[in-house]
């Protein structure tokens, strides 16, 4: 008899995701950077209980910041704090990419946009993107190509009928 292999799947490092930035932005690069966070948001994230889309990350004063990402509070959080879910949280980077992200968006007209939030190594992290606004004509072109492509892998994989 054979034995049963016990497949334990380890739970997913990725906190949330934003699907939309990828639709609205053509991206350029990827940082990731560490979030400056209190006790009760760092246990409402490891309940799931946040929102990244419709955020974004700016620059302010030299330092990085990131606007309009909700964090809920759980209920069992304790009473002498006042959770601010909206509240501006500030981004941890090295000083080399921090003055590369305010020469990309000052001087370029970059934009700066949160693309995923994940644990790693038990810090909370969140993955910006230098990126372009992307104009209706665009998002259709990448639509066809996605498009295009899906189809010929069903081509490949089915063969010519």
């Amino acid at each position: 008899m054979a034995k049963n292999k016990k497949t334990s799947k380890a739970p997913s490092s990725t906190i949330a995701l934003n699907k939309k930035a990828r639709h609205d932005f053509s991206i350029e690069d990827k940082f990731e950077a560490g979030l400056v966070l209190q006790g009760w948001e760092v246990k409402s994230l490891r309940d799931g209980r946040v929102q990244i889309n419709d955020t974004y990350v700016m620059v302010k004063d030299g330092e990085i910041w990131w606007l309009g990402g909700q964090i809920t509070p759980l209920l069992s959080a304790s009473t002498h704090v006042h959770p601010e879910p909206t509240r501006s949280r500030k981004l941890l980077l090295n000083r080399r990419e921090i003055d590369k992200l305010i020469g990309a968006v000052e001087r370029k007209g970059y934009t700066l946009v949160p693309l995923a939030m994940y644990w790693k190594k038990g810090r909370a992290k969140l993955e910006i993107g230098l990126a372009k606004g992307k104009k209706a004509h665009d998002k259709r072109a990448t639509e066809k190509d996605r498009d295009w492509n899906r189809e010929k892998q069903r081509i490949l994989k089915h063969g010519k009928q």
